[in-house]
């Protein structure tokens, strides 16, 4: 696995999140949400610029509340606009993933297997700069 330093807590993978995640949008800034079956709950998977494969960071896959109904995602804020590759022990799960200024793109690898899910850019936020999800 890429070694990295942790200057964070980890998350209970189990406790359901129920707070939103507000994400700042705007010009050359997205955001990504990956969403995941549970066999990925509580791992990191690691993101990084396409041409940049050590230029990493983290996230873990956690349950949000949505609705009435219990969610796996990844949520990855404050991306540069641009092409990213996706990691899962130090292998490529998905790359080329491209996440648009102003907007959220989301990558489904629910039931699909990882890697073989296409990325759909969603609309930005109501006023284009902040969405709530």
């Amino acid at each position: 696995m890429h070694e990295h330093e942790h200057g964070h807590h980890h998350h209970d993978p189990g406790a359901v999140h129920s707070q939103p995640v507000v994400l700042d949008l705007g010009d050359g800034i997205g955001a990504l949400i990956v969403h995941t079956g549970p066999e990925l709950l509580g791992v990191e998977v690691e993101i990084s610029p396409d041409g940049a494969d050590e230029d990493r960071r983290h996230k873990e896959v956690l349950q949000r509340a949505m609705g009435p109904a219990t969610v796996n995602v990844l949520v990855y804020d404050n991306l540069s606009e641009g092409k990213y590759t996706l990691w899962v022990d130090d292998v490529a799960w998905a790359s080329n993933v491209r996440v648009e200024g102003g907007s959220v793109a989301e990558l489904d690898w629910r039931g699909t297997g990882a890697g073989s899910a296409g990325v759909r850019p969603s609309a930005p936020g109501a006023n284009g700069r902040r969405s709530r999800w």
